[in-house]
């Protein structure tokens, strides 16, 4: 592959659709991989679980508009890291089965990934928690 300056870069030939096609079949893609998700990763089943539980908690816990936006968003980025951190197993687990140091170190770097965003969601909750009963 040649790769001089000013050359263009190859194209993808499966990115060929465009427009509102290739929005509707992002979306398809989207909602499989939500499925998969739900049928294939307890994690993310327990973290829905959790979100659906805590979310009339965040409306009642968050004083204004903003408060409920950021309670209610760090438990979505919990479900987002937890989203990543399935893609990057299911990617290490495709290449191989086999132990390797990098596998296990890609997998340990998604699960930091899911234990930082869950200790930064538990950090709001229990500041907001705070400000709302000691009140």
């Amino acid at each position: 592959m040649n790769n001089e300056p000013g050359d263009k870069p190859a194209e993808n030939p499966y990115k060929i659709h465009t427009g509102w096609r290739r929005v509707l079949r992002a979306t398809g893609h989207s909602s499989r991989g939500l499925r998969d998700a739900w049928k294939f990763e307890s994690a993310f089943r327990q973290e829905i679980v959790l979100f659906l539980l805590v979310l009339p908690l965040g409306a009642w816990l968050g004083q204004n508009w903003v408060e409920r936006v950021l309670l209610i968003g760090t438990v979505m980025l919990v479900l987002i890291v937890e989203l990543l951190n399935s893609a990057v197993e299911s990617t290490v687990d495709r290449i191989s089965m086999d132990h390797h140091e990098l596998s296990r170190r890609a997998k340990d770097l998604g699960s930091a990934a899911v234990m930082v965003s869950l200790l930064l969601c538990a950090a709001v909750w229990a500041s907001a928690a705070w400000v709302r009963l000691t009140a």
